[in-house]
């Protein structure tokens, strides 16, 4: 009989219930049970999920899985990093947790600085400078709220919490908490110090594989439930997503092309280098005791923006075939720029950016996707080359995962400018890591590896190949971004 796993599976648009199965071949399929919308929404000036319509969610897929008749399954559930909820005595939610996209942490990042110096908060911890990693967030938290709390939960742990009432922290989110010692691997006093947290306010560690329990069926009435097991999975939406990246060797890096993109390697032992600091490269804790050595990329969320703000009026493919048909390189942006991350309207943000650095303003959607997916392209070769430096060896294959590795002619211009043969997919890579890492816990695969080989089995693949060489936009963008200067 075939064990049952669902991946829950949640990002900062949508999040989705995966339904997976492993036949005696090793060959994965993989089902959508049920999808919902999330985003983040303003509350008296303020920007919060709503975890409550999470769980909810998460109850009416586990819902559905019982109505296909599968009365026991395994459960694992990831997110985004560094967002949290606090937690009273009661063990009842003090508010809604805030978005990472909420201007309450401008300015928060010069304000640590004063106190406990930015490069000795990296060469403890490893992790990439952003203003909205859970340092600068508690910094600016509530000092009342704080008081108050009995403890904190990153997202996925709360979910997790409310489900069975165990409260756990996951190791790879952890991490992206830029909290603890990359060296000890556990939280840093120091740091917690600077910002005037007590570590008790934070459960205990948890490695990915962990059993956290069943779900209280008895909790949630209104539901019929089936008979769900909670393993606590890489929970870190990027780090499922890296378990779900078929490579093989030492030679391979990863882009995890979502809302954002995460490009990187896996590695044994972090790098906190000089080199790696004014690269502005983290060192996320991933599976079985790695580090997820990477540079968050700003990612789809351009491409996202720019379609919202037309109404949606083209898919993302046509979108790409718009693109397609405008000349490559006449206006370009810095995609990582912080003027990105959260404007007012990213279509009037783009425009102005590109007037300012007396370029061609791209007007047309075509002309605006083009403008994104050629800096994209640009970007991924700029920071390729860094990683290779950094890590002192040469990357001879890029795999890239997600949903963005949907996108041919984003794939291609990847495989022009870094100058490499691009493996594009799965597209599913953080569902079916979460699934992998479930398997692997109840010995549905024996290691990590063959896990991996079980992907390579179960989902098809595309393969880039350099075309053109761009060596001169690669330049320009040189040229055009402060970063790279």
């Amino acid at each position: 009989m075939n064990e049952n796993y669902i991946a829950v599976d949640i990002g900062a648009s949508s999040g989705r219930l995966m339904l997976a199965e492993k036949n005696f071949q090793d060959k994965i399929t993989l089902n959508e049970v049920h999808r919902f919308k999330n985003g983040f929404s303003d509350s008296e000036g303020t920007d919060h999920w709503n975890a409550d319509h999470l769980v909810e969610e998460i109850l009416i897929g586990l819902e559905k899985v019982k109505q296909r008749g599968i009365e026991e399954c395994y459960v694992g559930i990831d997110t985004w990093g560094v967002d949290y909820c606090l937690l009273d005595e009661e063990g009842q939610a003090l508010s809604q947790p805030i978005s990472y996209r909420d201007h309450r942490t401008a300015g928060a990042m010069e304000a640590f600085d004063a106190n406990f110096s930015l490069k000795k908060l990296y060469e403890k911890t490893g992790i990439q400078l952003q203003s909205f990693n859970t340092v600068f967030q508690l910094l600016r938290e509530d000092r009342e709220k704080l008081v108050k709390a009995k403890q904190l939960l990153l997202m996925p742990d709360y979910l997790g919490y409310v489900l069975t009432g165990n409260a756990v922290l996951e190791k790879t989110n952890a991490s992206t908490m830029q909290l603890m010692n990359l060296e000890s691997r556990k939280l840093d006093e120091e740091i917690l110090a600077a910002i005037d947290v007590k570590k008790e306010l934070f459960p205990d560690l948890a490695e990915p594989g962990s059993i956290l329990g069943p779900i209280l069926r008895e909790k949630f009435p209104d539901y019929d439930l089936p008979d769900a097991t909670l393993i606590t999975i890489a929970s870190h939406d990027t780090a499922s997503a890296v378990v779900g990246t078929p490579g093989k060797g030492d030679n391979w890096a990863y882009i995890s092309s979502g809302t954002w993109s995460l490009m990187g390697v896996e590695m044994e032992e972090g790098v906190a280098t000089a080199e790696a600091f004014d690269a502005n490269f983290t060192n996320e804790w991933g599976v079985q005791g790695t580090i997820r050595f990477l540079k968050n990329i700003m990612g789809m969320w351009l491409i996202q923006e720019v379609a919202r703000l037309q109404d949606y009026r083209y898919s993302y493919p046509e979108l790409a075939e718009l693109a397609s048909q405008e000349e490559p390189f006449v206006c370009l942006i810095d995609v990582n720029d912080p003027r990105f991350m959260n404007p007012e309207n990213m279509i009037t943000e783009i425009q102005t950016y590109c007037r300012e650095l007396n370029q061609k303003v791209p007007e047309t959607a075509g002309e605006l996707a083009r403008c994104i997916y050629d800096s994209l392209a640009l970007c991924y070769a700029v920071e390729l080359e860094k990683l290779e430096k950094i890590i002192g060896r040469t990357i001879t294959q890029l795999h890239i995962v997600g949903g963005g590795s949907n996108n041919d002619f984003l794939n291609q211009l990847t495989a022009d400018a870094c100058g490499i043969n691009v493996l594009a997919g799965p597209g599913e890579a953080t569902a079916i890591g979460n699934i992998i890492v479930q398997m692997v816990a109840t010995n549905g695969f024996g290691t990590l590896a063959e896990g991996r080989e079980g992907i390579k089995k179960s989902f098809p693949m595309k393969e880039f190949q350099p075309q053109t060489d761009n060596h001169q936009a690669i330049e320009k963008y040189h040229a055009l971004t402060k970063a790279f200067v």
